[in-house]
């Protein structure tokens, strides 16, 4: 039986016999072994036919055709004209050889040609990679130059992304954001102790950290403060009381005195400390700000940092809307759920979603009935934030009061909204924004096309003006012209008349 191999190249497709693949197909080694050997490979592989990409885009359409198994009109005509024909109800007596195994299931129900996908098939195509430009005549530098240039812009096309939807940016600014909050932490506490050797009462007013840092620096020496830096202490604790208190306790410190050089570092530091915790704070507001525009309905479901978490977790916002509920429910806590199963103990009820406040919100005895609810919420508001074209959060909002209503159904025993009645109000919300939307951007291009209008309108008045001042320059031109024929006209016949009386 025939063996024909499907070689896809940077240049085009590639249709290869090879002679002798029932002889080297019987291991492994030995295909590898006849590979190797380049003068024995090419007497068992032999082109039957090329099929050149008319353009680098043409390139890379078929190549992403080809990663993601479809079946191209180009190359089901490339085979079907190449390869042997087989009559209607005959078994074909040739295989085709291909590197992609589902996209020889796809040749198959399509074309009926019996398709392969095995080591032998992997091991005869790289050495015809290595070989192709034996087999094609295109230039060896013409050829890497087509495979780097197909691997950039195959590499682009695979990265491209909405810039409104950047899940990327979420999951590395709430990784940042843990750890600032624990270096934060740790910094502050090294101020706390440092400083407290000179003023350790401080510790005990004031509980904030980064207040804390401030006031560090507007203190400084004890010994040097005094009621000038009231105002100071009020601005950073918001409260004059507490102010009188630091001042008061500065007086009757029983801190040890600190040399200058030490309270220089202790302040370079503390300036360090605040502009780390200052940055977490825009870090924070950028967090949100991305939220709302990747993932609005989740973010105004179960919360803007749960929700980053959440996205973090499962790597992206699209394999978060794949997921189950139940896989969501328990995202986060993967270690006790197989100390679980290899001990038979009870599962986990949740993992990431225990910070939301509605868990923390319900009874003990209500926990796992309320995440497990607010699970499946959040797997549609993930869908909904991923696949959904336009930009809203009124779905969340939506599931966000639905979460609330269980939460009052199990505490109260009220009864909640029927699901089918809240995603109706749900629509009629969305389609409003839509309709509003729609008139606004119609008005917009109202005032555009009356624009333009106005604009040709003004460039036809001009043009009118600018034919009327031409016909007027044509007719004074004429009456000129006639003018000075008149004069030339006038002197010659003054000289014919001169001319007869001298005669």
């Amino acid at each position: 039986m025939a063996t024909f191999v499907l070689f896809e190249s940077a240049v085009g497709y590639g249709l290869f016999e090879v002679a002798e693949f029932d002889e080297i197909g019987q291991s492994l080694d030995k295909v590898q072994e006849a590979v190797s050997d380049m003068a024995r490979f090419g007497r068992i592989v032999k082109l039957t036919a090329f099929k050149p990409f008319p353009s680098a885009a043409d390139s890379l359409e078929q190549i992403n055709a080809i990663s993601e198994a479809n079946l191209t009109d180009e190359l089901k005509n490339f085979l079907e004209q190449n390869l042997p024909k087989v009559k209607e109800g005959k078994k074909a007596k040739y295989k085709l050889g291909v590197f992609e195994p589902k996209l020889g299931s796809i040749i198959q129900e399509t074309t009926s040609i019996p398709c392969i996908s095995n080591d032998m098939v992997g091991e005869v195509l790289r050495g015809i990679r290595a070989n192709m430009a034996r087999f094609v005549s295109v230039a060896e530098a013409d050829m890497k130059r087509a495979q780097l240039g197909l691997a950039h812009s195959y590499s682009r096309a695979k990265v491209k992304f909405n810039v409104n939807k950047v899940d990327n940016m979420i999951i590395q600014a709430i990784a940042l954001l843990d750890t600032l909050d624990k270096d934060v932490n740790t910094f502050v506490m090294r101020v706390r102790e440092w400083y407290s050797w000179h003023f350790p009462e401080l510790v005990k007013i004031v509980n904030d950290n980064y207040q804390y840092a401030r006031l560090a620096l507007v203190v400084k020496d004890k010994g040097g403060l005094s009621e000038e830096h009231l105002a100071a202490m009020t601005e950073i604790t918001g409260d004059e009381a507490k102010s009188k208190e630091i001042l008061d306790a500065a007086r009757s410190s029983m801190g040890q005195d600190i040399s200058p050089i030490d309270l220089l570092n202790i302040e370079v530091f503390a300036q360090r400390v605040i502009k780390l915790a200052e940055y977490r704070q825009k870090l924070h507001a950028y967090l949100l700000d991305k939220m709302h525009a990747v993932a609005p309905n989740l973010s105004a479901l179960i919360g803007e940092t749960v929700g980053a978490r959440l996205i973090s977790h499962a790597g992206s916002l699209t394999n978060l809307a794949k997921y189950p509920a139940s896989t969501v429910q328990i995202l986060g806590a993967e270690k006790a759920l197989f100390r679980a199963l290899k001990t038979r103990g009870n599962t986990p009820k949740y993992g990431l979603i225990f910070h939301s406040s509605f868990i923390g919100r319900a009874k003990q005895r209500n926990k796992g009935r309320i995440s497990r609810y607010l699970a499946n919420k959040c797997s549609i508001a993930s869908r909904i934030d991923c696949f959904m074209d336009g930009n809203t959060n009124v779905f969340g909002e939506k599931m966000r009061e639905q979460v609330e209503e269980r939460l009052r159904f199990y505490e109260e025993g009220v009864a909640p909204r029927k699901n089918a009645s809240v995603m109706g109000e749900a629509m009629e919300a969305v389609k409003g924004q839509l309709t509003a939307e729609e008139g606004e951007g119609k008005k917009q291009k109202d005032k555009k096309d009356k624009k333009e209008k106005r604009k040709r309108d003004d460039d036809d008045d001009d043009e009118e003006e600018v034919v009327v001042e031409a016909k007027k320059e044509k007719k004074k031109d004429k009456k000129d012209k006639k003018g000075k024929a008149a004069e030339e006209e006038a002197p010659a016949e003054g000289k014919k008349k001169k001319s007869k009386k001298d005669k």
